[in-house]
């Protein structure tokens, strides 16, 4: 660390925020731990808990009063997600925050193929134009997540035709996050696009899942239209569907099928295969 202060953590409650903020606590860093509802945030040493809700900007900006470096994890996915997004950058730029990591996902860009990747990409440019110094960890897939695409049936339906992931493990980004976070400076300015150490198709990833489980896995190619047909029984609003079928074309548009060494650039090993992350009993639930 360059100094004494404590690092601004949000996203403790959740999955990948809360890896990162346990490690850090294990590495013996103080935090200051931003979180929507102080109740569920985690108890750990050197870390103490501050309501700052990323819409709320008087909580923000008092939270973030004489922090240096704040880990921003997206918000929760919502219609308002940029709203809330670009009121935070903005609060933090007001508080005096000198440099944000940002938790993004893989290819952001303003046409990416993935819904809500473009989300991402709007929040890094509001990032760049903040003032603050960045560095942008760019998230494939998350390769716990791949358990829950199976359904009932043993069947993984998208339209990712025979496209490939390099999903990602949490705990690795989690790792990666932490190293930066520790040198932040020396991570100024830069964007890493964090994989695991293989491309898959879904039919491999298929195969794998019913390997570990002891059960029939199969990968089912839907069409597009399939695709928001047997997803219509959600009930789910238009752009939450968009974004759940974007995430299998994107797949077969290649644009998720890039491996990069980055995971080992920060974090000092390689990354997880999804076969090594099952046989530890990786899994979001």
């Amino acid at each position: 660390m360059v100094d004494n202060a404590p690092l601004g953590i949000t996203g403790s409650t959740g999955r990948l925020g809360g890896r990162i903020s346990r490690s850090l606590a294990a590495a013996g860093v103080t935090q200051r731990l931003l979180v929507r509802d102080p109740s569920r945030a985690p108890v750990l040493p050197g870390a103490t808990t501050v309501p700052g809700s990323y819409a709320d900007r008087d909580a923000v900006f008092a939270a973030l009063q004489g922090l240096h470096t704040v880990l921003m994890v997206s918000a929760s996915e919502s219609p308002d997600r940029m709203a809330q997004h670009r009121a935070f950058i903005d609060t933090a730029a007001a508080a005096g925050v000198d440099h944000v990591v940002y938790i993004s996902f893989y290819g952001a860009a303003p046409d990416c193929t993935f819904t809500l990747g473009r989300d991402h990409y709007a929040t890094e440019e509001h990032l760049r134009s903040s003032g603050m110094a960045t560095t942008f960890l760019r998230d494939n897939l998350y390769a716990d997540f791949f358990p829950a695409m199976v359904g009932e049936d043993g069947v993984i339906r998208g339209p990712a035709a025979q496209g490939r992931v390099a999903a990602v493990a949490q705990d690795d980004i989690a790792d990666a996050a932490v190293a930066v976070l520790l040198d932040p400076r020396r991570h100024a300015g830069a964007t890493y696009s964090l994989t695991g150490p293989e491309a898959l198709t879904l039919d491999e990833v298929a195969a794998m899942l019913g390997g570990a489980t002891a059960r029939a896995v199969t990968y089912h190619p839907e069409t597009v239209p399939e695709a928001y047909e047997s997803r219509a029984s959600y009930g789910a609003p238009d752009w939450q569907v968009d974004a759940w079928v974007s995430t299998y074309t994107a797949i077969a548009a290649g644009e998720l099928a890039g491996v990069t060494g980055d995971v080992e650039r920060l974090a000092g090993h390689p990354a997880t295969s999804l076969g090594e992350l099952l046989r530890r009993g990786g899994s979001a639930y």
